[in-house]
């Protein structure tokens, strides 16, 4: 029998004459809503299936075979206890695990116990099916429209409104050595000509074989010859044998199917001094940039990345917002060790 860690929680009447906990305030009422929230198993394994992504309800109806009716029961009593977070992108509507509320300590002692148990054969497969339906819709996308990169790109943000950010970013990021720097979807290899003179080595890693033959001819037209282009995902072999200095990712997350999986393959191969720097759109509701631009995210919440790099062990280093003109934000991050690249205590 599983048994949670639970908090000692003793009751107290306040002046209201509603019990609460002693050491958070947490009324007894609330506490009976979480408890009777999760003690269920549908709803427990829905909690299992959002560990890492967010999920739309089409989406969850298919990994459980379930109408969208009885789901939708389930979600809001879950909504209703702070266990789950919904979020509207155009027409769908995404839910996620709650961040930690007021009930703090049992809510974290809940994921960490659902997070003990293997998701069953059959829920892991249609899980999977999920991530797979996005990412051929995104290759499809990209297939169909690699000659319009450039073009596309400049419908939200254009590459010239971030480029310096990040490059300065990176100036700037206490790197204690500069051999190797990974960049995974160089589009069509701008920033590959401001990585390859700063490292002795760069990967440059994309899913879209259409987009990763734009880039190396880039490379090869300016006489770059110290970059691997390498067709794949970030689950790619290559990547096990690679401890990056740095690790360069340019609005790609809102491509991506599964952005959480993408920050901890990535923090599997980098260094231990290394750093990520992520750049991408804040959570906007221009539904518009689906089928323009192939986006299967409408930006993030920018503590959704914070939460993703420090899942994955990594600590906010920088972060810097730029607002555009026509209504977009981005958001350029820089993660690591905190504690590796501040170096020795004096």
């Amino acid at each position: 029998m599983l048994l949670l860690d639970l908090p000692a929680m003793l009751a107290e009447e306040n002046s209201t004459g509603i019990a609460t906990t002693a050491t958070t305030g947490l009324r007894i009422d609330e506490l009976a809503g979480l408890c009777k929230a999760s003690g269920d198993r549908l709803r427990l394994e829905m909690l299992q299936v959002l560990r890492q992504d967010s999920l739309a309800v089409q989406e969850l109806c298919a990994i459980f075979d379930i109408r969208q009716p009885a789901l939708s029961h389930h979600l809001k009593v879950m909504a209703g206890a702070g266990l789950v977070a919904s979020r509207r992108e155009g027409n769908s509507i995404y839910y996620r695990r709650a961040v930690l509320g007021r009930q703090a300590s049992l809510q974290a002692s809940l994921y960490n116990a659902i997070d003990q148990i293997p998701l069953s054969p059959p829920l892991a497969e249609r899980l999977l099916d999920v991530q797979r339906n996005r990412e051929h819709s995104s290759q499809q996308f990209f297939q169909q429209n690699a000659d319009k990169f450039r073009a596309q790109q400049d419908l939200i943000a254009s590459y010239t409104q971030y480029a310096d950010t990040v490059a300065q970013l990176l100036a700037d990021a206490p790197l204690g050595q500069r051999r190797l720097a990974l960049e995974v979807g160089p589009g069509d290899g701008a920033f590959l000509l401001h990585l390859a003179p700063q490292f002795e080595q760069v990967i440059a890693l994309d899913n879209a074989a259409e987009m990763l033959a734009q880039s190396e001819a880039l490379a090869t037209q300016e006489q770059l010859a110290n970059i691997e282009f390498v067709h794949g995902d970030t689950r790619h072999g290559r990547l096990q044998q690679v401890s990056a200095d740095c690790i360069v990712v340019n609005m790609v997350l809102h491509h991506t199917p599964s952005p959480a999986d993408i920050f901890q393959d990535l923090a599997n191969c980098l260094s231990e001094s290394g750093v990520l720097l992520v750049t991408d759109l804040c959570h906007h509701d221009q539904d518009w940039a689906r089928e323009a631009c192939g986006d299967l995210w409408l930006g993030f919440e920018p503590e959704d990345l914070l939460a993703w790099a420090q899942r994955a062990g990594l600590d906010e280093i920088a972060s810097v917002y730029l607002a555009q003109r026509n209504g977009f934000q981005i958001q350029v991050r820089l993660f690591g060790h905190l504690q590796a690249n501040e170096g020795p205590s004096e």
